[in-house]
């Protein structure tokens, strides 16, 4: 997930990625009915950063970067698919994530983060997240689906949050999705052999109490509400698939000028 991948800036939210990897018991096409019969760990690395990594504006957010792992597991309720796990979340130039945006961005020729931004970036700090999810599906038709959904996380960030998803296409259907915390995008972890093109919609909103990325410290003040409009393609052929997906994301803190809008990108190949 990247800013320049959705409306071509290097701000805010700047990028992010993920992976899981799923234990348990073989996928049946549905959510299993125990917890912990199917555990994903998680790791999740991003960087957030002012608008002008050189000589940001002093209103502007402070430089983080993050780096979580964590233990989730997922299962049915009732008809309610389920999500529920933890994360270990360590935060500060202790991740070494700013050294890496350094490497990348000189690799591309673009600016990189400044000893001012640097210096003045969220400090070391370690946050143990909680984060549970339910989500209905409803069934539209044979090639459409809707889910409706609510959230609970807190930790490094504390908020909750209700929303949907929506698909016209087999992206999911029997299918083990995970979302990405960051745009809210879904992605798959199982796969069915159902090859062709699906489209996706969705939103959310969130009441937000507190963000470790926003201490009152840092001079910002946050938002206390959070939109997330978000849509999607995937193409998927018999060994291979492609996913892209552009949120726009509200702003995250009274001094944020604007929303900002960003892509995610997600390639597979079997061989």
């Amino acid at each position: 997930v990247n800013d320049f991948l959705g409306d071509g800036h290097d701000r805010w939210r700047s990028g992010s990625i993920i992976g899981s990897h799923m234990y348990g018991q073989e996928w049946q096409g549905q959510h299993p009915g125990g917890i912990g019969d199917i555990i994903e760990m998680r790791i999740l690395g991003q960087v957030i950063a002012p608008a002008d990594l050189r000589s940001p504006d002093p209103g502007d957010r402070a430089y983080a970067g993050a780096l979580s792992i964590g233990a989730h597991t997922h299962f049915e309720r009732n008809g309610f698919d389920i999500a529920m796990g933890a994360d270990l979340t360590l935060v500060g130039p202790s991740t070494g994530l700013s050294h890496l945006q350094e490497a990348l961005h000189d690799l591309a020729g673009m600016d990189e983060p400044s000893d001012t931004v640097l210096n003045a970036q969220i400090g070391n700090e370690v946050a143990v997240t909680g984060v549970v999810e339910a989500g209905y599906m409803v069934d539209l038709s044979e090639s459409a689906q809707i889910r409706p959904f609510v959230e609970a996380r807190a930790g490094d960030e504390t908020l909750v949050r209700a929303g949907f998803d929506l698909t016209f296409g087999q992206f999911g259907r029997n299918e083990l999705l995970v979302r990405d915390p960051i745009s809210g995008q879904r992605y798959q972890t199982t796969y069915q052999k159902r090859a062709g093109w699906s489209f996706l919609a969705g939103a959310d909103i969130a009441y937000v109490d507190s963000s470790i990325y926003l201490p009152a410290s840092s001079g910002v003040t946050l938002e206390d509400t959070r939109e997330r409009y978000r849509l999607g393609l995937n193409w998927q052929g018999e060994k291979s698939s492609v996913y892209y997906g552009a949120t726009w994301l509200s702003p995250e803190f009274t001094g944020q000028s604007e929303g900002q809008v960003v892509g995610a990108i997600r390639i597979r190949f079997n061989y």
